[in-house]
């Protein structure tokens, strides 16, 4: 389901809307202001006179939107399923590379779907300093904290090379949905993340070759080729169908996000399960008896090097979130830019870190960090939104802002 939002601003500031007609996996962002203060949203749902509000949305499309905005519990429970039976997900295990490779390719098929490249350049054009800024953040802050975090938990090759990979990729769709419901800059979030995801296909495989080349050999080329392939080029074959058939993906759109979200969860569930047998046999297999209730089976899980991949990889995401918002704050940005900047950054495509790895490392633990990323980041990340939604971003008004002209 879509559901049509409008940003309308207070009475005192100047009525100048950017049409912007994407759509990331969750709601669906129809209008789209670039004004100073707060923002309202108004729901479809409501009575009003303002001219973009849409029609209300059949039932049906509601549900399919809400389930979609579970993302964060799927795979929670996923991972839940996968650590006490993760004979679960064998089927797809089995199948991987490929299922993985395909999974990806698919989510961001969707995400071409439902979003136009010349709104996004012309959205680039009006607001070239905070996107620029952005990317660059995503780009520096991230790699630089995997590769301190990697270092200072002394984790193995493997696990170094995986949390590298993770810190290299671009920003996730799920960083948009939780933008919105932290009250920050939605259109910031949105063109950050198809800019970042663009430009994955250099910038992911060169900083995984510069800060990961030490641990083990990367092939930055085969890395290259790979990222156009599974997200890149389904990316711009889903904008493609979008434009030429646009009746066609209408019909397909209130379903796709759904779709999506959850092959999402399973490409990360799956790769979880994978690492739990692993886990369990090789390091914390001798002090695990059938006898073990439910709590002292995950204490003892926890109390191998599995503790310290989750650790590392919530050190990694909670320094993508803070570092992300004071560096913006510093450049004196407003608070909504704050907010969107610290969303994108902290929030990262797992997926294609599961991909990468399967693909193009021999050892099976380079792709549990990135898969570690999908429980813990969604968690951090909708525990942020949710916090930040209570608090009002037009408080620091007052302080020294960036405008983009």
């Amino acid at each position: 389901m879509s559901l049509s939002i409008c940003f309308r601003p207070f009475p005192s500031c100047p009525q100048t809307h950017t049409r912007i007609r994407l759509r990331p996996l969750g709601p669906t962002i129809s209008k789209l202001t670039k004004l100073p203060n707060l923002p309202t949203i108004r729901s479809v749902l409501e009575n009003s006179d303002h001219p973009s509000v849409a029609p209300a949305e059949p039932r049906w499309e509601k549900l399919l939107s809400t389930a979609a905005s579970l993302y964060p519990l799927y795979v929670t429970a996923g991972a839940v399923v996968a650590c006490f039976r993760p004979s679960t997900f064998s089927w797809f295990v089995k199948r991987s590379p490929a299922s993985y490779t395909l999974s990806l390719g698919f989510i961001m098929l969707v995400m071409g779907l439902t979003l136009e490249l010349r709104d996004l350049l012309n959205l680039f054009i009006q607001r070239p300093l905070s996107i620029l800024f952005g990317c660059v953040a995503q780009y520096t802050i991230m790699p630089t904290f995997g590769f301190i975090i990697s270092k200072s938990l002394g984790l193995s090759p493997s696990l170094s090379v995986g949390l590298i990979l993770l810190g290299c990729c671009p920003g996730g769709t799920a960083s948009n949905v939780v933008t919105l419901i932290a009250q920050g800059d939605v259109p910031l979030s949105v063109v950050m993340t198809v800019c970042t995801t663009l430009g994955a296909v250099f910038l992911t495989p060169i900083l995984t070759k510069i800060l990961a080349g030490t641990f083990v050999p990367v092939d930055a080329i085969g890395l290259s080729i790979s990222t156009l392939q599974v997200v890149v080029t389904p990316i711009l074959l889903g904008s493609y169908v979008q434009s030429t058939f646009p009746s066609a993906v209408k019909v397909v759109t209130p379903f796709a996000p759904l779709l999506a979200v959850l092959a999402s969860s399973l490409l990360a569930c799956s790769v979880f399960s994978e690492n739990v047998v692993r886990l369990k046999s090789s390091m914390v297999g001798a002090s695990l008896s059938p006898d073990l209730s439910p709590l002292q089976f995950v204490q003892a899980i926890l109390s191998g090097e599995l503790g310290v991949i989750i650790l590392s990889v919530f050190l990694l995401h909670f320094a993508g979130f803070f570092v992300g918002y004071i560096s913006a704050a510093i450049s004196g940005f407003k608070e909504p830019q704050r907010r969107a900047i610290s969303i994108e950054v902290g929030m990262q495509n797992s997926s294609l870190g599961v991909v990468l790895a399967t693909s193009h490392f021999t050892s099976p633990m380079v792709a549990l960090p990135p898969a570690m990323s999908a429980v813990i980041m969604n968690i951090m990340g909708s525990s942020l939104g949710f916090f930040w939604r209570y608090i009002d971003p037009s408080d620091s008004q007052r302080s020294p802002k960036v405008d983009d002209k």
